[in-house]
């Protein structure tokens, strides 16, 4: 044989020494057990924490979206109402017979 033939004919699950068997193995595979469900439960734990903070930031984002809306809204109508009413905030009307008719107050778009 030569030496590469003698090197790998080493490797393999036959030709290993075995190492942690008895008691000492037993409690070795116990305590990487113990370990792993340690790890699974911690990585659960921080998904549930990450969605509830992604579901947090959507609701937020949400309120701040809904809110804009509203402030859009009513600069909108404000520049209108100041539009309408002219440069010196009066609105013109004239006597119809006995009444007073306003014109340029009414809303566009209606």
């Amino acid at each position: 044989m030569t030496q590469f033939q003698t090197r790998f004919t080493r490797i393999g699950f036959t030709t290993r020494p075995a190492r942690g068997s008895g008691l000492m193995g037993s409690v070795m595979w116990l305590g990487g057990m113990i370990a792993a469900g340690i790890a699974v439960t911690i990585g659960a734990l921080l998904a549930i924490f990450t969605a509830a903070a992604v579901a947090v930031i959507a609701l937020v984002a949400g309120i701040v979206m809904f809110l804009t809306g509203f402030a859009l809204r009513a600069r909108r109508s404000a520049r209108a109402r100041t539009a309408a009413a002219g440069p010196d905030g009066v609105i013109e009307a004239e006597k119809v017979g006995d009444t007073w008719v306003a014109h340029g107050w009414e809303r566009q778009g209606r």
